[in-house]
């Protein structure tokens, strides 16, 4: 369907976006954004736009963020916009990096938030919130309206990045309070082509108002503290049309939403904000997620039919603390989660002190690929084949699909589940037919491993070349004189590549090559730097194909530097900015750059290799001064209202255990961060500067990392004082059981193991004319 919806950029509008019910459209061309959630509110200002560098080198496009309504009128009528609350400025830094931003103005946002971003004054004010009550659309109407002067000459028909605008979070049952929403917020300045709402939970939605946007989460960290993995989480490791999972915010929901279901969907597309890039932990539930729980459950979403990727959070935060409170989720304010007062890593890709996490690397694989393939994707269609599992259940039967527009498409295949091991299935072969020809994949059957994921091309263009099928997943074509297309091997699967025989002649390369009837096919290939077929299409065009193995995939990025479009090999995080390549962190590896510069004196296989300076790994022992002893274990206190267990309070931790750390001055150089490394076992640490709360920890397992940069001064001149609490043996919640200490002399565990600290350099290499 088309023209059915109210959205849409006007016409004069250089780059005008539209959308139909399938897909999103840009410059007349199919469009699939990939979005990524940072929070400016919970960000230094200072470091916006270095941290927003390494999003969009994560393969990220579109940068969504909410406004917190407690950050900015906490007092009623007393706005505050400036330093880290600059939403303009942040806007516009994402503009001079060429992100788009999707704004989520609530004015109800939730995102852990105390009162769900409500200031307290709002409750206390007499009227009935998250309706249209005059009395809170009153409320509500000065906030747009200073939201509208943040984002004045930012929006698209000013040539500005605000692509689309949220209004509210998980309102299920008041579709005309949205469309008051957004009428309020347009006649307030506020415009964007898209217009966007949360449709999990059968929310009921204004028709053809809104985009109706999805998520799924590897866990849920909302759930109760039971020992198993969430029911509904399992189901986004399942190929299939479905879009709605009504566990999210359903801790919260006190009535059961039946009025809506999924067949109004098919007016939309299938769009996702709130994938989960990780997951915050609460109290009573503290899960660990894995890179392979993220980028196997995107996967499965693009397979499924998603054309926009939305991930919450694509990076870590840290909580405000107001003038009047602390402005986390809490049970003290009648929620059912009581939430970290500081910590918003969330476990995400970039981490709450730009941290590069394994999922960084992963997801940006996949980026990779919707680059340069997303916009056919988005106008693909999803078909599940005839033996698909019936039963989130079932780990037997092996999980994959196609998407396809009939002629060419991918293959779409998941092996991967958090918690619970999904077999290796053996002699594997999928059958896919396209345009009347029957596709079986691979010629030889193969084995999938455990834990493997991947998306196989199928009828897919190389230069002039059809190649009809390859076990290798694509990450992109560069130019280096010829159109060179990229793959990667997917987990230990032997590469083949299958061309149609009439298509394709003077192949050359390390690899055996034979016709079989009508197809060329090409195998015993060693994937890897050197791994360059090289090939003629019928028209004496000449075209490439570069096989990656999957370890060095992982270290690949691709984007414009020094004048072409370049792939980056690095074993350190790179950024790149076009003029220069940023390195991060230690180590003294080469960066493997194709096409070669003409700085490169030495070659890797086709990549020329650039010294990267080392930066000599530096590992430092803090001083840590022991100043008091734990006292007797807290017991477990139980929330009434919500039957879960309750953070300490303040006053709780008097009885923790006291650490003075210090370090010397010339730990820091330059503006370097510098993470503290905790390496502990316990139930809560916080951290505290002169006596002001910083960070804090609720234990899971992973080390517990502090950066110091923002803090420098003060740490320098106060250090930091560490409050550990330890964890009771029957301590109600949930930790995973591979970390969760099995014996607890004394009915508790309290144990500092380690302190370090790391800098974490960032070498510039910039490209000299030679």
């Amino acid at each position: 369907m088309e023209g059915h919806l109210r959205l849409g950029d006007l016409p004069h509008v250089p780059d005008a976006i539209t959308v139909n019910s399938r897909y999103l459209s840009r410059r007349g061309e199919p469009w699939f954004p990939i979005m990524g959630e940072f929070h400016y509110g919970r960000y230094p200002a200072a470091e916006w736009r270095e941290e927003l560098l390494k999003v969009r080198a994560g393969g990220v496009t579109v940068v969504a963020t909410y406004v917190f309504w407690n950050l900015h009128e906490e007092r009623r009528g007393v706005f505050d916009w400036s330093g880290d609350r600059d939403l303009r400025r942040f806007v516009t830094t994402c503009a001079e990096l060429g992100l788009d931003v999707v704004v989520r103005i609530g004015p109800w946002g939730h995102g852990e938030s105390r009162n769900g971003g409500f200031p307290d004054w709002v409750l206390e004010a007499g009227c009935v919130p998250r309706t249209d009550d005059p009395r809170y659309i009153e409320l509500v109407r000065p906030l747009f309206e200073q939201i509208g002067s943040q984002l004045a000459g930012l929006t698209r028909k000013h040539g500005g990045p605000v692509v689309a605008v949220q209004v509210e979070n998980e309102l299920y049952d008041q579709p005309d309070h949205l469309v008051t929403l957004k009428r309020i917020a347009q006649a307030a300045g506020i415009d964007a082509p898209l217009w966007t709402a949360t449709g999990w939970g059968r929310a009921q939605l204004p028709p053809d108002e809104v985009i109706p946007l999805f998520g799924g989460y590897p866990e849920a960290a909302w759930d109760t503290a039971h020992d198993g993995w969430p029911q509904q989480s399992r189901a986004h490791y399942f190929f299939g049309p479905g879009r709605d999972d009504d566990s999210i915010g359903a801790d919260l929901r006190t009535t059961e939403v039946t009025g809506s279901d999924e067949r109004h969907l098919a007016r939309y597309p299938f769009a996702t904000c709130e994938l989960g890039s990780g997951m915050y932990t609460s109290y009573h539930r503290r899960p660990i997620i894995e890179a392979p729980d993220i980028v196997a459950l995107g996967l499965v979403k693009l397979g499924s039919g998603s054309v926009w990727q939305g991930y919450y959070m694509y990076h870590g935060a840290s909580q405000k603390i107001g003038a009047l409170s602390t402005l986390q989720e809490s049970h003290a304010t009648g929620y059912p989660n009581d939430c970290p007062v500081i910590n918003y890593d969330f476990q995400a890709p970039i981490g709450e002190y730009g941290q590069f996490r394994d999922s960084f690397h992963h997801l940006r694989l996949q980026h990779l690929w919707l680059a340069c393939d997303g916009p056919d994707l988005a106008t693909m269609a999803l078909v599940m084949p005839p033996d698909a599992p019936d039963d989130t259940s079932d780990r037997k039967t092996l999980r994959w699909c196609v998407r396809s527009d009939g002629r060419s498409g991918f293959l779409f295949v998941n092996n991967h589940q958090p918690v619970e091991t999904l077999p290796a299935h053996e002699e594997v072969q999928f059958t896919v037919e396209l345009d009347g020809r029957e596709l079986v994949v691979p010629r030889q059957p193969v084995t999938v491993p455990s834990g493997a994921y991947f998306v196989w091309p199928l009828a897919r263009p190389v230069g002039g070349s059809m190649l009809l099928s390859a076990t290798a997943q694509p990450m992109g074509v560069l130019d280096a004189g010829e159109p060179v297309h990229v793959f990667c091997q997917s987990a230990d699967i032997p590469v083949e590549l299958v061309f149609d025989a009439a298509t394709v002649t003077d192949v050359e390369g390390p690899a055996t090559v034979e016709h079989d009837g009508d197809r060329l096919l090409i195998t015993d290939l060693a994937p890897g730097p050197g791994c360059l077929m090289r090939m003629r299409d019928a028209s004496g065009a000449r075209a490439a194909v570069l096989v990656l193995d999957a370890a060095r995939a992982l270290t690949a990025a691709m984007g414009q530097l020094w004048g072409a479009h370049r792939l980056v090999l690095s074993e350190r995080p790179v950024v790149i900015e076009e003029s220069r390549l940023v390195v991060y962190g230690q180590g003294s590896s080469d960066v493997r750059v194709f096409p070669a510069p003409a700085s490169a004196t030495r070659t890797d296989g086709v990549f020329g290799l650039l010294p990267a300076p080392a930066s000599a790994g530096r590992v430092l022992d803090a001083k840590v001064e022991e100043v008091k002893q734990a006292g007797p274990v807290r017991r477990p206190v139980i929330d009434p209202a919500s039957g879960r267990a309750s953070a300490p309070t303040d006053a709780d931790f008097d009885q923790a255990a006291v650490y003075r750390i210090t370090i010397p001055r010339e730990v820091f150089t330059d503006e370097e961060e510098v993470l503290l490394r905790l390496d502990w076992i316990g139930d809560v640490g916080r951290a505290y500067i002169g006596g002001r709360l910083v960070a804090d920890q609720f234990w899971y397992g992973p080390a517990w990392e502090i950066g110091l940069r923002r803090f420098r001064e003060e740490f320098l001149e106060h250090g930091i004082e560490l409050r550990l609490l330890p964890l009771s043996e029957d301590a109600p919640v949930f930790i995973s059981p591979l970390v969760r200490p099995t014996a607890c002399p004394g009915g508790s565990v309290l144990e500092l193991r380690s302190v370090t600290l790391t800098p974490v350099p960032r070498t510039v290499l910039i490209e000299e004319e030679r």
